[in-house]
């Protein structure tokens, strides 16, 4: 645990913040493309292996934005 909170804290805020705003809502228009393959998913269509790297690429840095989050709300 001592290893994932030092990975954590290694990165800052502002990374993970511009990481997610950028990365994971790309391409913006017609629509995010984190959005497409979460309706995709919802909808039982994403079988692809392709859409399932692109659900993980572009979900990615949410997860690093939310993992950096609940270490700062959770300290020790």
């Amino acid at each position: 645990m001592d290893q994932i909170r030092a990975f954590f804290d290694d990165i800052p805020l502002g990374l993970a913040v511009i990481a997610s705003l950028t990365l994971g809502l790309a391409p913006f228009v017609p629509e995010p493309h984190i959005w497409e393959k979460l309706k995709m998913l919802a909808a039982g269509t994403l079988r692809k292996p392709i859409d399932i790297f692109d659900l993980v690429l572009h979900a990615a840095p949410f997860i690093l934005l939310i993992g950096k989050l609940l270490f700062l709300a959770f300290p020790g």
